[in-house]
């Protein structure tokens, strides 16, 4: 069954959880390296107490963040595509909620098409928050 695997992320995950977003960032053209894979790490290890953290695969390969506080998806990286992991992260983050939001990068057209089909809808762009240099659409997801 897709997304089986699922599960909440340990401390002992931060270092795979930068790995896959590293991995991600190795396999996109339009995404800039900039960031190195330990500053990543350490800004998941940051916000690791504060936020809601599943992941997938052994080794984890998807992963995504939830700040429970701001309903705000922070993070949502699977590099198994097509396979119904993605959404069952999704559908884990709208448990219990009737409202989410995420910002995804201009240039991700496919997370677009993948948010648009679990319900978000665009409500406008945003300039990158650093550490990230590329704008961003905010997408909302209501119950």
């Amino acid at each position: 069954m897709a997304g089986s695997d699922i599960r909440p992320a340990s401390a002992d995950d931060i270092t795979a959880c930068a790995q896959a977003v590293w991995n991600w960032i190795d396999q996109t053209d339009w995404m800039p390296g900039d960031l190195p894979k330990e500053e990543l790490e350490n800004l998941i290890r940051e916000a690791f107490p504060d936020r809601e953290i599943w992941v997938s695969g052994d080794p984890v390969d998807c992963y995504m963040s939830v700040d429970p506080v701001a309903n705000k998806v922070g993070a949502l990286y699977c590099l198994r595509t097509g396979e119904g992991v993605g959404k069952t992260l999704l559908d884990k983050a709208k448990e219990g909620r009737d409202y989410l939001w995420l910002t995804t990068h201009v240039p991700n057209r496919a997370a677009q098409r993948f948010y648009r089909r679990e319900g978000f809808v665009e409500v406008g762009t945003e300039p990158p928050a650093p550490p990230d240099t590329v704008p961003v659409i905010r997408m909302e997801w209501r119950a």
